[in-house]
C-alpha cells in the first residue's frame, strides 16, 4: 500500500506554518525513518498520514485513499499511529482492555481478537501485566501498551512517534526488534525520531526535515553521512558514524556489527 504526500502544507489556526510544500512518496514495505528537531514538522506530517490533520493544500494518498475524504476510523484501518506521549492514546481499565479495543471494533471475531491481543502482548513483554490498569505501569511500559494495541491491528502501516524516548536498554532492542519482524513481514514501518542511532540500525531509508520542509531523502547510510544537512537540521550523526569519521575511515558503518568488522579488516591489513 503506497503512501503519496503531494505538495502538503499546513498552517495550524493560530497561523503557525508547520508543512511547506512537502512531498515524497513511501512504497510499500519500506522501513523509514523521519528525523529533525524539534518543530521541524515531523508530527505534523506524521498527523496527516492516518488523518487526524487534514492538509490545508495539497493531498495525501494512503493506497487508492485520499485521507480528506476519509474518517479517522476509516483511516485507523490501514495506519496505526503510537503516540510520542501515551498517554494521550490509553483510555480503558486494563491492559488487555486497552489492546483488545481496536481489533474489537473492526469487527473480528472474538477468537481472532484473543490471538492477536495475546501475540501483541508478548511481542511488547506485557503479558504478565495484561490484568494491570495501564496508569499503575511507569511510562516506558505505558508506551509500549500504546504500542501494542497499534500492533494487534495489524494495520498494513505502522507509524511510531519518537518509539525509544524514555525507554531502557533492553525496551529499545526490543522495539527494534519489533520494527526488524514487522519490515520482514511487509508491513511499512514510519518512524518520527529524534534517535538517530536506533534509525541507522533498523531504517533503511532516512528523510530529514527542518522548518516544515524535506531536507534530504534517501537511504540511510547516504543521508546520515551528509553533515551539512544535519547540521541545518540541528540533529547529529550517529555515533558510529562520528566515531568512523574521527578515525578518518571512508566508510559509515551504521551498526556495533558494521563497526567491528570494518575495525577487524584494519587490523588484518596492517
Amino acid at each position: 500500500m503506497q503512501i503519496a504526500v503531494e505538495q502538503v502544507s499546513f498552517s495550524y489556526p493560530g497561523g503557525v506554518e508547520a508543512l511547506r510544500g512537502v512531498s515524497l512518496t513511501i512504497e510499500a514495505g519500506e522501513a523509514v525513518a523521519i528525523v529533525g528537531e524539534n518543530g521541524a514538522g515531523k508530527t505534523t506530517l506524521a498527523r496527516h498520514l492516518n488523518g487526524l490533520l487534514k492538509p490545508t493544500s495539497g493531498r495525501v494518498l494512503v493506497g487508492d485513499w485520499d485521507t480528506a475524504e476519509q474518517s479517522i476510523a476509516q483511516m485507523s484501518r490501514r495506519v496505526g499511529l503510537v503516540f510520542q506521549n501515551p498517554d494521550d492514546q490509553l483510555f480503558e481499565r486494563t491492559v488487555r482492555a486497552e489492546v483488545t479495543f481496536g481489533p474489537r471494533n473492526l469487527g473480528w471475531q472474538p477468537a481472532e481478537v484473543r490471538e492477536a491481543v495475546d501475540e501483541a502482548l508478548a511481542r511488547v513483554g506485557l503479558s504478565e501485566a495484561a490484568d494491570t490498569h495501564p496508569y499503575d505501569l511507569h511510562l516506558a511500559q505505558r508506551k509500549l501498551v500504546a504500542l501494542a494495541a497499534t500492533l494487534a491491528m495489524h494495520t498494513p502501516v505502522v507509524l511510531l512517534d519518537e518509539p525509544t524516548t524514555g525507554q531502557d536498554a533492553v525496551s529499545v532492542e526490543r522495539i527494534g526488534t519489533i520494527v526488524d519482524r514487522l519490515h520482514a513481514e511487509g508491513r511499512t514501518v514510519i518512524a518520527i525520531s529524534h534517535d538517530l542511532d536506533f534509525c541507522a540500525e533498523h531504517f533503511e531509508r532516512a528523510v530529514v526535515m527542518a522548518e516544515g520542509r524535506v531536507l534530504a531523502d534517501g537511504p540511510t547510510r547516504q543521508v546520515f553521512t551528509r553533515g551539512e544537512v544535519l547540521a541545518h537540521a540541528a540533529v547529529e550523526a550517529p555515533q558510529l558514524i562520528r566515531l568512523a569519521t574521527a578515525l578518518g575511515w571512508e566508510a559509515a558503518p551504521l551498526t556495533v556489527e558494521e563497526f567491528l568488522a570494518r575495525l577487524r579488516e584494519l587490523r588484518r591489513s596492517r
